[in-house]
């Protein structure tokens, strides 16, 4: 038999959930939403999958500890089988010995006095019972343990059948969101190479659980290209911080503010320029899509765009900037700056 101990295990509920979501319309059944809009329910998809893999993971913890409880238990029983085993193999010497094999007739024969025939009748009845009782108490315990192992044995075929069926389901969301980035990338770029904006697209906006002032433009935090580092791609230093980030992820307004530029074309592809109380400016570049108009006020956290690979980039990822002027050439470290204003990207 297999240890359950191999995987953990997914609840049904995981399944259930993720269900829903392969169930959700694809590509052809919301035409007009755009593609943005699908990317960004996928994205929602993913994250909630993630969510639901985090806790099967939980899950899988307790089930390894029960698991490893009902080997004990399995190990026990094949030990107490074996040692009434070994007490049927002693109880039979003893009666060979003792002469527990001759008839009845023979004993009445060699029997001494009725009272050695009584006494010997008692101590062969005795021996007799302890066999009953032994092969009795055997055959209940290798009952039970094909009983137990019966049911491990199923909780392992359904344990990998839920980890196939949720390994499905989280594939298939990977895909369309695959194929959704692509055309959402390939949309960006045709806006580049026209010069021209599509204009903001409408997405549905989180729920507004954010207090702070200040936050990171993009989450999770995966920080590649810093500010000041040199290479082949820029005329001179670095002028930004580089957030490693798929295409079509979320970027939200690092604060609050006012929209005082989107721009589609140039090195920085399509950007979105922010004005903050205070005098300073923050940019959001290499964009695939904007979700703000120009002189429209965002909120902290406010989504504002999806990232992509337009401009002059390698790959995707989001250049963002904080500057005391709206344009290139004031540009300060943002990785400081945040950190100052409570929002530490180390």
């Amino acid at each position: 038999m297999r240890s359950s101990r191999r995987h953990p295990l997914l609840v049904p509920v995981l399944l259930c959930a993720l269900a829903v979501l392969a169930a959700r319309p694809g590509d052809d059944d919301q035409p007009a939403a755009g593609i943005s809009a699908q990317v960004a329910r996928l994205y929602q998809d993913a994250a909630l999958a993630t969510q639901q893999y985090e806790a099967g993971r939980r899950e899988a913890d307790a089930q390894r500890a029960r698991a490893q409880q009902v080997e004990a238990q399995l190990d026990g029983e094949r030990r107490e089988i074996a040692r009434l085993h070994e007490d049927l193999g002693r109880i039979a010497r003893a009666q060979y010995r003792s002469g527990g094999g001759i008839p009845m007739a023979a004993r009445i024969i060699l029997a001494d006095s009725p009272e050695d025939l009584m006494r010997d009748q008692h101590v062969f009845s005795q021996a007799d019972l302890a066999v009953g009782n032994a092969l009795g108490r055997s055959h209940r315990a290798e009952v039970r343990l094909a009983g137990d192992e019966a049911k491990a044995a199923s909780a392992w075929r359904t344990l990998e059948k839920r980890n196939a069926e949720l390994a499905e389901l989280k594939q298939g969301i990977q895909r369309r969101l695959d194929e959704a980035r692509g055309q959402l990338q390939g949309q960006a770029d045709a806006s580049v190479a026209a010069g021209s904006c599509r204009g903001a697209v409408r997405l549905d906006q989180p729920p507004d659980r954010v207090t702070e002032p200040w936050v990171a433009p993009v989450e999770p935090v995966e920080l590649s290209a810093g500010f000041g580092s040199g290479g082949s791609r820029w005329a001179n230093r670095h002028t930004g911080q580089d957030f490693a980030v798929p295409i079509g992820t979320p970027v939200r307004a690092a604060g609050a503010g006012r929209v005082v530029r989107v721009s589609c074309g140039g090195a920085f592809g399509i950007e979105i320029v922010i004005e903050h109380p205070g005098g300073y400016y923050t940019q959001y570049a290499h964009l695939a899509a904007v979700t703000v108009d120009q002189g429209e006020r965002v909120t902290t956290a406010q989504w504002i765009a999806q990232s992509g690979t337009t401009g002059n980039s390698t790959g995707p990822h989001l250049h963002f900037e904080v500057r005391v002027t709206p344009d290139m050439g004031s540009a300060v470290d943002p990785v400081p700056w945040l950190a100052q204003r409570g929002v530490p990207l180390g």
